[in-house]
């Protein structure tokens, strides 16, 4: 992946991990290394959860020295490491309008090598309109009209997009409830061009749809909406995020990953092949624009 598109936040993450290793290679416990270190042991326990914003050099070190490790090569590349993760990505000069949960995401959406996602309630925001995504503001902040806010959110959702079409642009697989494509969001006319839109993504070779029907019934994928971030480096481990209002929430344990695979394997056999689920979004495009 080109440097420019690589994420602190995804950096943070990576650091958090190579530290945990190391300290359980130690055979140190959370109590060990912060009575060694007279920390307290939330401290610890935000380091490994990649839950910091700047980790000095100076924890850095003391870590190391804690958990025996001499190699200065090793540590070169953990200084290095930690310096990149202090930067701030793109998206922070967004902050006036996205709150840490969801910059969080967004850092991890940016270095994403793949992307899939269920939606029960909303086209993604990868493939969202403008005019969609506007409707959506305004109904979630509750209000009747445009205005500077809405205006940011529309830049960062432009922004967002460039995943697409980036080299190489990132590997969205979708599903979406039917239900989705019947929600009149924005009105007939905005609709019909939000369905066009999908309809044009799906023929995008980084880019499978799918349409999960209603007469689907009862399917895996029913407690709502998730998205599985995959990254380029074997080292970085999937993640689940479940959004939520207040801000995401992430599932990094190896059996919550397993479990979210294996649902959305389940809802891909149970959704319509790309094929037919085009057929549909063309269908049901043409229906709402007469």
């Amino acid at each position: 992946m080109n440097e420019e598109h690589r994420s602190p936040t995804v950096r943070r993450r990576r650091i958090a991990g190579e530290l945990r290793r190391l300290r359980e290679a130690a055979g140190l416990t959370h109590e060990d290394v912060a009575a060694e270190l007279g920390w307290h042991r939330s401290k610890l326990g935000r380091i490994e959860g990649a839950q910091f914003v700047r980790l000095s050099l100076t924890d850095l070190r003391a870590l190391l020295d804690t958990y025996g490790v001499r190699d200065k090569p090793e540590r070169d590349a953990l200084e290095r490491m930690a310096k990149q993760a202090r930067e701030r990505g793109w998206w922070y000069s967004y902050s006036d309008v996205l709150p840490n949960p969801h910059a969080t995401y967004i850092g991890l959406e940016a270095e994403a090598a793949s992307i899939r996602t269920f939606q029960a309630q909303l086209v993604p925001a990868l493939l969202q309109t403008g005019d969609y995504s506007r409707a959506v503001v305004r109904a979630t902040r509750l209000t009747t009209r445009d205005n500077d806010e809405s205006r940011r959110f529309l830049e960062l959702l432009t922004a967002r997009q460039e995943l697409l079409s980036r080299q190489p642009p990132v590997k969205l697989w979708t599903v979406l409830d039917q239900a989705v494509l019947r929600r009149q969001v924005g009105g007939p006319a905005v609709m019909a061009a939000q369905l066009e839109r999908l309809a044009e993504a799906a023929d995008l070779p980084h880019v499978t749809l799918q349409i999960l029907p209603e007469e689907a019934g009862e399917h895996a994928a029913m407690e709502g909406s998730f998205t599985i971030l995959g990254f380029p480096e074997h080292t970085d481990p999937d993640v689940i995020y479940l959004d939520a209002a207040t801000g995401g929430i992430y599932l990094e344990k190896p059996e919550d990953r397993e479990r979210y695979v294996a649902v959305f394997d389940h809802t891909i056999a149970a959704a319509l092949s790309p094929k037919d689920s085009l057929a549909l979004i063309q269908r049901m495009a043409d229906a709402v624009g007469t």
